[in-house]
């Protein structure tokens, strides 16, 4: 196992998080970035080619080294400068009410303890900051849940430790933050079990 995740597993995820069928549900994600901005599980740089034109710079993170053969390019070739921490998301190494906006994107199924880092990112936010975010997790519909919570332990052995069950919006609504905007959908060309998104945004009261 230990081979692939070394060797395979960052091809897998590079490939997945390439999707054509992400493209439009990314943008819309990350066009209310601004101000002092924070990306946790940067992952393969993803994201970057979809952040607003007004974005100069971010902060972002991610505590898997062997993403970077495919983060670092990226990085050098945007024009958003990026300060880039080998870190994870539940100790957060920035003080409080640093950022106006957190991106959190396809990573809160991965992370450990997803409530931990919830409520980290509460607290790096001022008051009224925003965590824009874009996560798979368990569905609404009994039949889904039931396979989604069948198939975790094979989907966290192959996904790098990714899970099918969890639930995004109760996560935020535990972590003390309020949740004004909610999409909530299956996305187009994804299994179901692994592809019920929840997008939308989350505030620091």
């Amino acid at each position: 196992m230990s081979f692939y995740r070394h060797h395979i597993f960052p091809h897998v995820l590079e490939l997945a998080t390439r999707s054509r069928s992400l493209h439009k549900p990314r943008r819309r994600t990350l066009a209310g970035a601004s101000g002092r901005i924070l990306e946790i599980g940067f992952g393969t740089a993803a994201n970057l080619a979809f952040y607003p034109p007004h974005v100069t710079r971010i902060e972002a993170l991610d505590p898997d080294a062997r993403l970077d053969r495919y983060a670092r390019p990226r990085i050098d070739a945007s024009t958003i400068e990026v300060g880039f921490h080998h870190l994870d998301a539940e100790h957060l190494p920035f003080e409080s009410e640093r950022f106006d906006t957190v991106v959190c994107t396809l990573t809160l199924c991965s992370i450990p303890d997803p409530a931990a880092a919830l409520r980290e990112v509460r607290r790096v936010l001022v008051p009224g900051g925003r965590l824009l975010f874009l996560e798979h997790g368990l569905s609404p519909d009994p039949g889904v849940a039931r396979w989604q919570r069948r198939l975790n332990p094979l989907q966290r052995a192959i996904g790098g430790g990714c899970n099918l069950d969890r639930p995004t919006a109760t996560l935020l609504v535990a972590a003390g933050l309020q949740v004004p905007e909610l999409r909530q959908y299956y996305l187009r060309g994804a299994p179901r079990f692994l592809g019920y998104m929840s997008e939308g945004i989350a505030l620091k009261p």
